[in-house]
């Protein structure tokens, strides 16, 4: 019989229950000028798009910096700034105005073409772009007047969400009007976090060079609170990152987390697929930025020894877990990974390298039975297999007596013990008779 490739079948599969979940939803989504003057940007547009027949309500926020340093250079015309915020004179707002007014025009155009080279080319998808947000001048910082340099003073909240309701892309730009009839140059980034922050988005996602942020070591950090999220930002700006996408970004992440939006995600625009990777799959491909609350998943430490052992001892007591002395925990903390709620320890589970250095064991899982319908169970799954890949392992196996198919519909698939780590074939206790099964990582 024929081999099928069924990658695509696991992945959409992988997906539904996140098409679910998302539908229905507000995503303010931030692009700056260096997406949009990417080739992958019409790749970009379309997922944007497909996001909408989705029923993923979209406002879309462009900015254009590149762009306009080109056009002020270009006109030689000097660009200046104060604290980061450009000083828009006269002779550059007029150029800055028909900057913003191109792209806008470009963006409208590519989303209008619908998705292209699938079932739904020429779908019909509105887009709408108004006055939406009500400015006002920066004034005078430290004596020096910003001239057309603006902020945003009021969002028209209820006429978003009467075209969000008619399944509408919102597109706004950095230029925002006054109660008086005059206009101002307002930064995409504050515009995003006022958006995300007054429509109460659910998400916030932007775009940068990279994958998402980068730790010192140049690998993407999947997951920060807004303090993690603060630290790294204050380390760009000391390297003089100040206007990259990641700082531009976590500004906007930090202010918005700040003031409720659950989740902000940032991911990298030239990667085709990024935005559907991070929104679709079990483990994303950027970073997200989410608030910090009374729950923590997060490696356990000598503290947690009391909560684990209270949390594990009922187990242990019904023949579940195998027994560990609290001298045994002690030696192996540090492979411990707890949820932690209000203090309470209320899940834990370990990580066992193996010697040869393929495979680890997930062991010791175990959730409080006051929450264990929620999805904790999942959480630990998904944090111990991000560990074992961290540490270049292959494979991850449990021995369980009562949990097989609840391993098993998370990916663990059963196997015979000669397929065990022979240092772990030589400890099996054939009186408990556990099931072995493994995950492919």
């Amino acid at each position: 019989m024929e081999q099928r490739d069924t990658r695509l079948v696991n992945w959409f599969r992988q997906s539904a229950p996140y098409v679910n979940a998302h539908r229905h939803k507000t995503f303010v989504i931030m692009i700056g000028g260096e997406c949009i003057a990417h080739q992958n940007f019409s790749n970009i547009v379309n997922d944007i798009a497909l996001l909408n027949t989705l029923g993923i309500k979209i406002v879309l926020v462009y900015g254009a910096r590149p762009q306009i340093e080109q056009a002020l250079k270009t006109n030689n015309i000097e660009s200046q700034f104060h604290h980061q915020q450009r000083i828009t004179t006269e002779p550059a707002f007029t150029l800055i105005k028909q900057v913003i007014g191109q792209l806008q025009l470009e963006i409208n155009a590519q989303l209008s073409k619908g998705l292209i080279n699938t079932p739904m080319q020429g779908a019909s998808i509105n887009v709408i772009s108004g006055n939406f947000i009500t400015a006002q001048p920066v004034g005078i910082s430290d004596g020096i007047d910003l001239c057309h340099t603006g902020k945003v003073r009021r969002v028209d909240v209820d006429g978003i969400k009467r075209q969000l309701e008619q399944n509408s892309i919102v597109v706004i730009s950095g230029i925002g009007y006054s109660m008086t009839g005059e206009s101002f140059n307002l930064s995409a980034e504050e515009v995003a976090t006022q958006l995300a922050i007054r429509l109460k988005a659910d998400k916030m996602i932007g775009f940068c060079s990279d994958n998402g942020v980068l730790d010192i070591e140049g690998r993407v950090i999947p997951e920060m609170f807004p303090a993690d999220a603060k630290k790294r930002l204050n380390e760009l700006e000391y390297n003089g990152a100040i206007l990259t996408g990641t700082a531009i970004y976590l500004r906007a992440a930090i202010a918005s987390c700040a003031a409720g939006v659950p989740r902000s995600h940032l991911v990298s625009y030239r990667e085709d697929g990024s935005l559907l990777q991070e929104l679709f799959s079990r483990d994303g491909i950027g970073t997200q930025i989410v608030m910090a609350s009374s729950e923590q998943l997060r490696g356990a430490t000598i503290d947690d020894i009391a909560g684990i052992v209270d949390l594990i001892q009922p187990l242990e007591e019904q023949g579940l877990l195998v027994r560990r002395s609290r001298e045994q925990l002690e030696v192996e903390i540090k492979l411990f990974t707890v949820v932690e709620r209000d203090g309470l320890i209320i899940g834990c589970a370990a990580l066992y390298p193996a010697k040869d250095q393929q495979s680890g064991e997930m062991a010791c899982v175990a959730t409080h039975p006051e929450y264990r319908k929620a999805s904790r169970g999942d959480a630990l799954v998904e944090k111990i297999s991000e560990q074992a890949r961290r540490m270049g392992l292959s494979k991850l196996f449990v021995l369980t007596t009562s949990s097989i198919h609840w391993f098993r519909e998370r990916g663990f698939e059963p196997v015979e013990l000669e397929q065990l780590p022979v240092e772990k074939q030589a400890l099996y206790n054939f009186q408990r008779n556990s099931k072995i099964l493994i995950k492919q990582l």
